[in-house]
This record gives structure tokens, C-alpha cells and sequence, in this order.
């Protein structure tokens, strides 16, 4: 079975490493709606070195695991192994790949693109996750892309 990646592309008005570094590092800030641990997220932390952790932290200091950096190349590339299983848990053996890339526009601004792909990695509930996903992510890349053009507007 194979299942087309997801792909969703926002411009924003930031240099690629600016972009790269809110992305990355203001996670936590720009990240709208819920996510999987037990309480609303007080912030998500990707670790910035190859095989850091990806993971939320709550109000109570809990942590909730999301998965691995598999590729840390500011200010292009960021390659996270998503692991979030059935009922939207880590899950060690489920392996997806989000991959968010930074591309930088004459303009002056940035083209960041994210493809979440190797989708089988889901399992028996790839079909559906697919789905879930392909709803999910164009409202997560739309919230970067105003909280990027919003940090910058306010910095000028």
C-alpha cells in the first residue's frame, strides 16, 4: 500500500533562518488547537540536534512524546520521525516522516514547504490517519505562516 504524502506550502515575510528558527524553536507559541497529551500543551519542544526528542510539555511539567529529529540543517531543512499511533499516542514502532523545508524567495521571504510522507508507517490505520492529516495540517501551516508574518510585522 502506498499513500501520497501530505504537502502544505505557506510564504511568510522572514529570511529562511528566521522561518527556520520560530518553526523549530516557537513551536510551542504558534501551534493552534490541541494535542495529544492528557492537558493543552504549555509548550512543544524539538530538541535541535539529530536525534533529539520531539515532545509536548503541559501545565503540570508532564511530557508527551511525538518523536525524533532525524535531520537538523538550519536554515533549510528539518526532518522529524513522527510517531504518534492509534488514539494519537507515541507509539515507538510507528515511523512517518514530517519534513519542513525553507526556502528562501526573491522577494526576500521564505517558501517554507511540509510534507508529512512514509504515511504507511501507520499501519492498518493509515488510510484514516491519511485523512485526518490531510485535513489537519493546512490549518497548522496557515497558523505558522500568520505567526511569522505577525513576529515580523511587530519588529518593524
Amino acid at each position: 500500500m502506498s499513500i501520497a504524502p501530505i504537502v502544505q506550502t505557506v510564504e511568510v515575510k522572514a529570511t529562511p533562518a528566521r522561518a527556520f528558527e520560530l518553526f523549530a524553536g516557537r513551536i510551542g507559541t504558534w501551534w493552534p488547537g490541541s494535542t495529544v497529551g492528557a492537558q493543552k500543551h504549555a509548550n512543544i519542544v524539538i530538541e535541535p540536534v539529530v536525534g533529539g526528542r520531539v515532545y509536548e510539555v503541559d501545565g503540570d511539567g508532564d511530557e508527551t512524546t511525538w518523536g525524533a529529529v532525524l535531520a537538523w540543517d538550519p536554515p533549510g531543512r528539518l526532518l522529524i520521525d513522527w510517531q504518534l499511533g492509534e488514539g494519537w499516542k507515541y507509539d515507538e514502532r510507528c515511523h512517518t516522516d514530517v519534513e519542513v523545508t525553507f526556502e528562501a524567495l526573491a522577494s526576500g521571504g521564505t517558501r517554507v514547504t511540509l510534507t508529512h510522507g512514509r504515511l504507511e508507517g501507520f499501519g492498518v490505520i493509515a488510510e484514516d490517519r491519511a485523512a485526518q492529516l490531510r485535513g489537519g495540517w493546512p490549518s497548522k501551516v496557515a497558523a505558522f505562516g500568520e505567526f511569522v508574518d505577525a513576529v515580523v510585522a511587530a519588529q518593524s
